[in-house]
């Protein structure tokens, strides 16, 4: 059996965000874990300048990048040089992504089996105060000559690679980390690493599929490999089920996330797969609810999604997350002159009343008008007509949701040009949608932590 072959990496960057940000230089130490079996190393022109205080850092000036080949010219050769070996990195998800990101906008599809080496770092050598490189390098005692330049930290991760190995059983525990830390006793028949490693890094819908091609279980994934990857990595009863029925995956790529969370809510209601919860979603464990207290006035509050609490709930909304329930919540008050008397949520501060006094003196039917106001409000989400324009699924590629008379129509894909064509071009590119109540919900949470363009209409 060959040996394996690990490209042991180091990047510099103008910045620490993949999808602003490009590479200024980079090195790779091709190893088979015992010896080194080759190396090359080449500054990058970023085609943009490098922030001062990165060259503070680095070195690296704009000067010196200037007449350095561009990522395109050395694409090719770094994908000979990697061919059939592991990705090596200290804190790899940052080098990866930004080499990943890079082939994107060439658009080629790279993937490779991922080592970090501060995961291994912290197996091998438990108890240490710090895992960052600088600190190995100084426990260590690791000769290094230039810090912060790509070739020299390659070196010196190569050296605690060497040490990390000597503590492990190259070729059972080192496959464990390769392989996410599941063991092929894990996978249900018929399923192998090597299919799960051949998933796409992608956002996504996947699919598991049982022996009569019935689907028994949806998901969605910013990252369909490493979603999939964590189904089977712990025993649990949902895993329990997958190990004894799946014998198939397939999957779908969005482009982003709030596709894919739109595309599995009207899979999951169409196809009824047995595996996956009731048709409450998980991922809102948080609902504004209405109810009357024993006064007799209508309150509002956010509730925690119990089957206590859902049994007798009048449901407004749905919140991923307390402290967006919290904000809305706040932001309700502030614009309906609501009683803070008759709201709750935990963890919300009472400030100014914006009642008007009628907490003072209270006049039920004033302040129940307003809630029955803020119940028909909340009905419809969306007060205006809009369209989300989001990453695609390929390079060039833009994604499309249409949001129209208050309620989600469906999404699709056109190309850059495409969305400046006009509102009418881009409703030609929209895919017609089954409507539920749980979209406009996801659309809306989607907006409140993630800030796409948006084309008012």
């Amino acid at each position: 059996m060959p040996k394996r072959k690990y490209a042991i990496v180091d990047i510099e960057t103008t910045g620490g965000m993949y999808k602003r940000d490009k590479i200024t230089e980079i090195a790779i130490v091709l190893h088979d874990g015992a010896k080194v079996l080759s190396q090359f190393s080449t500054l990058i022109n970023p085609e943009r300048s490098i922030p001062p205080e990165i060259t503070r850092i680095t070195g690296i000036t704009n000067a010196m990048v200037q007449e350095a080949p561009k990522f395109y010219e050395v694409a090719k050769e770094l994908v000979e040089i990697m061919d059939g070996a592991i990705f090596v990195a200290h804190n790899v998800r940052f080098d990866y992504s930004f080499i990943k990101n890079e082939f994107k906008a060439l658009g080629y599809k790279f993937t490779k089996r991922q080592l970090c080496t501060v995961k291994l770092s912290r197996k091998a050598f438990p108890r240490l105060t710090s895992y960052s490189l600088g600190n190995l390098i100084t426990h260590f005692n690791i000769s290094v000559n230039a810090r912060h330049r790509a070739l020299d930290d390659t070196l010196a991760t190569v050296e605690l690679f060497k040490k990390i190995v000597a503590q492990f059983d190259e070729a059972d525990e080192l496959k464990t980390f390769i392989n996410q830390g599941i063991k092929e006793a894990q996978l249900p028949k018929g399923i192998s690493i090597d299919q799960l490693h051949d998933l796409p890094e992608e956002a996504g819908v996947y699919y598991f599929i049982n022996d009569y091609q019935r689907v028994v279980y949806i998901g969605k994934a910013k990252n369909i490999k490493s979603r999939v990857f964590q189904h089977f990595s712990k025993i649990t009863s949902k895993s329990a089920k997958l190990y004894q029925q799946v014998k198939e995956i397939s999957y779908e790529l969005t482009g982003n996330e709030l596709i894919a969370l739109l595309h599995e809510a009207s899979e999951i209601k169409l196809r009824q797969p047995e595996i996956n919860k009731a048709m409450r979603r998980k991922s809102f464990p948080y609902f504004l609810n209405q109810s009357i207290d024993e006064e007799g006035f209508k309150t509002l509050e956010i509730l925690k999604s119990s089957d206590k609490n859902l049994i007798k709930a009048n449901q407004l909304h749905e919140y991923d997350k307390l402290s967006y329930g919290r904000n809305h919540l706040i932001n309700l008050i502030q614009e309906y002159d609501v009683c803070q008397k008759r709201v709750s949520c935990r963890g919300l501060t009472q400030q100014v009343c914006h009642c008007g006094g009628y907490c003072e003196q209270p006049s039920m039917a004033y302040h129940n008008n307003t809630i029955e106001v803020i119940t028909a409000d909340l009905k419809s989400l969306f007060d205006h007509d809009f369209i989300i324009v989001d990453e695609g699924r390929t390079q060039g590629e833009k994604s499309v949701v249409l949001i129209e008379e208050g309620r989600y129509r469906g999404y699709g894909y056109l190309s850059e040009e495409g969305v400046q064509y006009g509102v009418e071009e881009i409703k030609e590119a929209i895919r017609e949608t089954k409507f539920y109540p749980i979209m406009n919900k996801i659309i809306w949470n989607y907006l409140q932590h993630d800030k796409p363009r948006l084309i008012r209409i």
